[in-house]
């Protein structure tokens, strides 16, 4: 696909015309990462957006014993590493690779041209922002006021929600869900039965499926 259409669905650049879209093409750059690979270190410095093309990464918080906390998980049209760019601090998080993954890269100069050049990319960093502020008050909502089961919940109804509301097509594991709401896989699958034997989710080998979304949301406190 072309990098100017691979532009033209990410929210960022979503506004722009056909010629201004070739014109940040241009100055975009492809690169591979393969599975399991760093792409991005905490406090490393802040030199460029990346765009997700294929593939999935996840930004996450590693403690000093090794544990992982997955802040987030990316996918196809997602991007990352705006925060440094805006205000010239380190990077907050590892980013790295779930699966062989495909990136644009915009460097920070890049970046801040276009910028300049087309108020709308403005806009749409500023919703885009917006958004992972309000998914973040959710999270940390969840993980004070909810069990693991509401956790778990209501991350499988945000998965849902990123596509029909009905099927999650990502691919999380059992360790991943863990590493995302702050439990252990053992807790998750327990958890993951329970849920499918009170009817609200079925599971198979491609898809999880949302079956009963009212009794889900109840779960998750949002009945």
């Amino acid at each position: 696909m072309p990098v100017a259409d691979t532009l033209h669905g990410v929210p960022l650049f979503s506004r722009l015309g056909e010629a201004e879209l070739a014109r940040v093409a241009e100055a975009a750059r492809e690169r591979t990462y393969p599975k399991n690979s760093v792409i991005l270190f905490e406090d490393d410095p802040g030199d460029a957006l990346y765009i997700v093309v294929t593939g999935q990464v996840k930004v996450v918080l590693i403690g000093e014993d090794g544990r992982e906390v997955i802040l987030s998980v990316l996918g196809e049209s997602d991007f990352f590493g705006e925060m440094s760019l805006i205000d010239d601090e380190p990077r907050s998080a590892h980013v790295i690779a779930m699966e062989d993954a495909n990136l644009l890269v915009l460097r920070r100069e890049d970046f801040q041209n276009a910028l300049e050049a087309h108020p709308r990319i403005a806009l749409g960093l500023l919703l885009a922002l917006s958004h992972r502020l309000r998914r973040a008050d959710d999270k940390i909502g969840s993980l004070v006021l909810l069990d693991v089961m509401g956790r778990v919940a209501r991350l499988l109804l945000e998965l849902a929600d990123e596509n029909d509301g009905v099927t999650i097509t990502r691919r999380v594991t059992h360790h991943t869900i863990a590493q995302m709401i702050g439990s252990s896989r053992e807790t998750v699958s327990r958890t993951m039965r329970d849920l499918a034997d009170k009817g609200m989710i079925e599971v198979n080998r491609r898809a999880i499926t949302i079956k009963d979304r009212t009794a889900l949301k109840g779960t998750a406190g949002l009945g």
